[in-house]
């Protein structure tokens, strides 16, 4: 049973039936059981090119938040100079991540609702770069909050071309819905989370590990739940640092069997066909989308202003009084923006347009002097 009849949150995503039954039955002891190694090397070969990359994939225990602080905590020490590209709430909040672990963090900013551009963003780029020297660059490829997707190519170049030590990138909400191509991006750290395009519950994080990386991490040798370092050697020596959890990592697996069975690139193409239709569908409502003119909109959420005049909560409690379930915004979004995901399980150009048929209905009402009204919804 669904929560509601349209789901249409950014993540958590609804989890579906084939992922479900794989969690809902025994396993043994992964630190104990063959079987656990085994599913645990197949799934980081198979996860590993869904990410495009040949580096070690490594899975932990714990929701894609986790991998974020595992790759600061794991790869930086206090003083470590990091540079971090901020288009958005996240990327500030990495930034601000780093800085509390003691790091020298500088912000080379852009609008929440603009992406990285090719010309002046990538020179500002390479000017901080070069005057900083970061022992790390950040950067989000998806901004959830904002709706939009970071071209990823030019910083890779750059990362590549000065010097910088690692690239770190945070694809939760890009991961399994849009190409991420992490090796020719040169990605040392690329990040993701099991509870958005891969429509698995929220326990489950994984990293792709540079030898880079590894290396640097095996001179910081930091220790803790989210250390990286103990995961270095899983295969070699037959353990997990804590407990595994056999159940999420078979959940991961039966999410990429059914990515496989309908094909990588199509389940892109279905990404890009539900957004398309989304975008367009509200702006023929009169809609306006959030991300600027020239900003790369995402593939797996859409995030639009509220019509004129509307609270969000008002909003959204007329939208799920419909059936349909979506999110609002976080930072200077909030209060302004709603958002919908059509990532994973919920990228369905059926469901979208079920969505888009109650969002019409709300707004006409809003509208209609015989409807709800502004001052009521």
């Amino acid at each position: 049973m669904k929560y509601c009849e349209v789901p249409m949150i950014p993540g958590p995503t609804f989890v579906p039936e084939r992922i479900l039954s794989a969690m809902c039955r025994d396993y043994g002891s992964g630190q104990i059981e063959s079987e656990y190694l085994t599913l645990y090397a197949e799934t980081g070969r198979r996860m590993g090119a869904l990410m495009g990359t040949r580096n070690d994939v490594v899975f932990m225990s714990g929701e894609g938040m986790l991998a974020l602080w595992a790759a600061l905590k794991s790869c930086l020490k206090s003083g470590d100079a990091v540079l971090a590209v901020v288009t958005g709430v996240f990327g500030d909040g990495i930034a601000d991540m780093a800085a509390s672990i003691g790091c020298r963090t500088e912000k080379v900013l852009f609008p929440y609702n603009a992406v990285v551009d090719d010309g002046e963003g990538l020179q500002r780029i390479e000017d901080a770069v070069r005057r900083v020297k970061p022992a790390m660059i950040t950067a989000v490829h998806c901004e959830t909050p904002s709706g939009t997707l970071n071209p990823l190519e030019g910083i890779g170049e750059i990362k590549k071309r000065l010097g910088v030590p690692l690239f770190y990138v945070d694809a939760v909400s890009s991961l399994g819905g849009v190409p991420v191509d992490a090796d020719a991006r040169h990605i040392d750290l690329l990040l993701g989370g099991s509870q958005k395009c891969l429509s698995a519950p929220p326990s489950m994080s994984m990293l792709a590990v540079s030898p880079a990386a590894w290396e640097r991490a095996g001179r910081i040798e930091y220790q803790g739940y989210d250390a990286l370092l103990p995961f270095r050697t899983v295969q070699e020596d037959g353990r997990c640092p804590y407990t595994p959890y056999w159940h999420g990592l078979a959940a991961l697996s039966a999410a990429l069997d059914g990515i496989e069975e309908t094909g990588v690139d199509e389940v892109f193409a279905r990404h890009e066909r539900a957004a398309a239709l989304c975008r367009n569908g509200l702006t023929d409502l009169g809609i306006e989308l959030f991300p600027a003119p020239g900003a790369v909109p995402s593939p797996t959420v859409t995030a639009a202003l509220l019509p004129s005049g509307t609270e969000f909560a008002r909003w959204q409690a007329a939208l799920r009084g419909r059936g349909l379930a979506v999110a609002g915004s976080f930072g200077p979004m909030a209060g302004k923006v709603f958002r919908l995901g059509h990532m994973g399980s919920q990228a369905d150009s059926v469901l979208v347009q079920k969505a888009l048929d109650i969002i019409a209905d709300v707004a006409n009402g809003l509208r209609s002097p015989s409807g709800c009204g502004r001052e009521t919804v």
